[in-house]
């Protein structure tokens, strides 16, 4: 079996780039160990919305009162909530096999492994095994939660993301170990669905990569909230019981034990490059993940790699992008290099966190002298209408030249909004642009002009 290019993982980057090749007319293989789609769909971005969008329905019937509603005593039905979420990733799973088959590319279950510099060996899923060569190969095998030494996931009362996706019981109390997007993610589900949920971060504020302020404000609402919040903490011992979980943790000196029906560790991930035959064939990696160049090919020109397994951002937007471009390079396409400092991170707990380019700690660490505009969502007409009023956006332009440098938001939908900001960074867009372009009315999209307003001294609705 030979194809022009074959692609180890179908995660977000490699279906992406095995249909990318396939559309320059190339022959496509790609092999997977697991389920077509990889984490992202089937056991991360996808079914954690499905089941974050529970939470938020449930939170909404809770306050339906404010809406002129009365409804008299929601009960939860938690394996139902389970799987709908289940069964939204097997839908789209099934959607990526349906693409993946449109665009002629040959799907090989098993376990990837190179033997040689054109050549994988494949331990299929069914029994036996198959060797591959290709002309071209991209690794893209993405990454799996980290593990702390000695506080291990059992999948029974210590969990990563995935076990936490399909528990089988509502808790009655969670300790969630970091605070990233994964974990604030998590405590928001669980605390709207009555659980006592705890969050031990090591780092001064949760969301640690998000704007300080931004960060403060997410505490400020999950404490009122409910949410239990230890920042600057460190985990020194866990104890595990049959039906419990006991964490001693530390700060300023002082100790203290936190007790919970279960442990969700979120402390990060770390890149899949076990064997896979990368040191055999001499393929470089770094502090575990592999070393490409801008066109993502590895020290070995044909062999290519994207998405987690070459390190952070750890996003599936990010691997998509990255696939697409490794892909053209290999169609003999001249590709534009990725800008990293334009990547919009997103976080869907509620109230929504999303962020692009320089922090304003960033930004003066650059050296540039700044406009900082703000604008809170509780004025916003839209926002209003809805029953929203947390949260704000801060943006962040260069005082010289007035360039859009970041932004950062924190309330509803900050997640799609992003997006606008994206592109106009994207397009070196100043102040000038942003206040030409007419935001409609009433919208959330609004709070983007204002704050721009406020950033010059022009303020209007503040």
């Amino acid at each position: 079996m030979h194809f022009d290019v074959l692609v180890i993982g179908s995660g977000p980057g490699g279906y992406v780039a095995a249909i990318r090749a396939s559309q320059f007319g190339k022959k496509v293989g790609i092999v997977e160990r697991a389920e077509i789609g990889g984490i992202c769909l089937n056991w991360g971005c996808i079914p954690t919305k499905a089941l974050l969008r529970s939470a938020e329905v449930y939170e909404l019937i809770k306050h339906s009162k404010n809406f002129g509603f009365s409804v008299e005593n929601p009960t939860i039905d938690f394996p139902k909530v389970i799987k709908r979420s289940r069964d939204v990733a097997n839908r789209l799973s099934k959607g990526i096999a349906f693409l993946l088959k449109k665009n002629k590319i040959e799907q090989v279950l098993g376990t990837g492994k190179l033997t040689g510099k054109n050549e994988v060996s494949v331990e299929l899923n069914d029994g036996g095994s198959k060797k591959i060569t290709a002309d071209k190969i991209i690794v893209a095998t993405g990454a799996r939660a980290r593990q702390i030494p000695g506080m291990e996931a059992d999948g029974k009362r210590v969990l990563t993301y995935r076990e936490a996706m399909v528990v089988k019981e509502m808790p009655g109390s969670v300790t969630i170990v970091g605070a990233g997007a994964i974990g604030v993610e998590f405590a928001y589900f669980f605390n709207s669905l009555g659980a006592d949920v705890t969050i031990v971060e090591m780092m001064p504020h949760i969301v640690p990569v998000e704007d300080e302020e931004v960060s403060k404000e997410l505490e400020k609402s999950f404490k009122k909230q409910g949410i239990k919040i230890h920042t600057g903490t460190k985990v020194e011992k866990m104890d595990k019981g049959k039906s419990n979980v006991t964490l001693t943790v530390s700060k300023d000196g002082k100790t203290e034990k936190i007790k919970s029906d279960y442990c969700l560790m979120a402390v990060g991930v770390q890149g899949n490059i076990e064997n896979l035959g990368l040191e055999e064939i001499g393929v470089k990696t770094d502090r575990g993940y592999i070393s490409v160049n801008e066109n993502y090919q590895t020290n070995i020109p044909h062999i290519y790699a994207i998405g987690d397994i070459i390190g952070a951002p750890w996003l599936a937007h990010v691997a998509s992008k990255e696939g697409i471009l490794a892909a053209e390079h290999i169609g003999g396409h001249k590709i534009v290099p990725l800008d990293y400092t334009n990547i919009p991170g997103c976080t869907y707990c509620q109230p929504q966190v999303a962020s692009v380019g320089y922090t304003e700690k960033k930004a003066l660490e650059a050296g540039y002298k700044l406009k900082i505009g703000r604008f809170p969502v509780r004025v916003n007409g839209k926002a209003l209408g809805m029953g929203e009023s947390e949260g704000f956006i801060k943006i962040i332009y260069d005082e010289k030249y007035g360039e859009l440098l970041g932004c950062h938001i924190i309330g509803p939908e900050a997640t799609e909004l992003i997006t606008e900001v994206t592109f106009a960074k994207s397009v070196e867009a100043t102040f000038e642009e942003v206040l030409h372009t007419v935001h409609p009315h009433p919208t959330l999209s609004e709070i983007v002009a204002e704050a721009t307003h406020d950033a010059i001294g022009e303020a209007i609705h503040i």
